[in-house]
């Protein structure tokens, strides 16, 4: 009916449109409510309950997305030649899927730290692999923590 010729694909998204940067802010996102969990009073009042019950299922969304980004660009771009040079990406990629789990389960602030130090070392090699050289900045919303980011050069 179409009349649609034979339709080729290797990856679930066009090539090259990678970047690990959703899921590193989105670890910075998971340390900030955990953060706003800990200035919850603890009184137990309703009003403090629906706002632990916000908190934590936005963590747990952020957690979620983390863990989507990653194991997207781990299983659609890292093939070979990027393997044989960057050897230690399947135990960092299965680390942070642990640690993505472990800030779901909890709302210990070194959690999200940990997560977010992996992410980072995660991009470095991202971004190495790429021939892209990388710088680390801070963040500039709360709670302001260091990540890495591409080098881009100017437009």
């Amino acid at each position: 009916m179409f009349r649609i010729p034979t339709v080729k694909a290797h990856c679930d998204i066009p090539c090259k449109i990678y970047d690990p940067t959703v899921a590193q802010i989105a670890s910075i996102s998971i340390v900030r409510l955990m953060d706003l969990m800990a200035e919850v009073s603890g009184g137990g009042g309703t009003d403090e309950i629906a706002q632990i019950s916000r908190l934590t299922s936005q963590k747990e969304i952020h957690a979620a997305e983390v863990k989507h980004e990653v194991v997207t660009i781990w299983g659609d771009y890292f093939k070979a030649p990027q393997i044989e040079k960057f050897p230690n990406i399947h135990s960092l990629s299965h680390s942070i899927m642990m640690a993505a789990s472990k800030c779901k389960q909890g709302s210990n602030r070194q959690d999200g730290l940990n997560l977010l130090s992996q992410l980072n070392e995660f991009a470095e090699i991202f971004w190495l692999s790429k021939d892209i050289g990388i710088r680390r900045v801070v963040s500039p919303y709360p709670p302001s923590l260091e990540m890495v980011q591409p080098i881009l050069a100017d437009a």
